[in-house]
């Protein structure tokens, strides 16, 4: 693995900006743009998956980043399940939805995978470093 020196090179960040752009389309331009409260929790939960993952990366601390990733694990979830509800409000297709959906648990896999590896690693970050 490359050694990675931003949060914006991370693949799972990439996907992250990518879904919440997908996300951000869908308020802006669907009858989802007058339902204040689902627009709000879906673009706020999506952007918590791109956010969790940056603000983990720069604490320079392997425990925290596994800790935010986590967090952005769940809220990678949390956006999945609100896409169903996007499907029943008839804001998305079926087709939309099963693609978001579909997207969303292999982000989720990629996400717990990159855990996984960070669990197996002894480099605790960059503030743990003797100078």
């Amino acid at each position: 693995m490359a050694t990675i020196k931003r949060f914006e090179d991370l693949e799972i960040w990439q996907e992250a900006i990518r879904l919440s752009k997908i996300i951000i389309e869908i308020a802006k331009t669907s009858d989802l743009k007058s339902d204040f409260k689902l627009n709000s929790q879906i673009k706020s939960s999506a952007g918590s998956v791109v956010d969790n993952i940056a603000e983990g990366f720069e604490r320079d601390g392997n425990l925290e980043f596994r800790q935010f990733l986590s967090i952005a694990k769940g809220s990678s979830g949390e956006t999945r399940s609100q896409c169903y509800r996007l499907f029943d409000s008839e804001y998305i297709t079926e087709e939309k939805l099963s693609e978001l959906t579909k997207d969303y648990k292999q982000l989720n896999q990629k996400i717990g995978n990159f855990i996984n590896y960070l669990n197996k690693n002894d480099f605790k970050g960059n503030k743990f470093k003797s100078t």
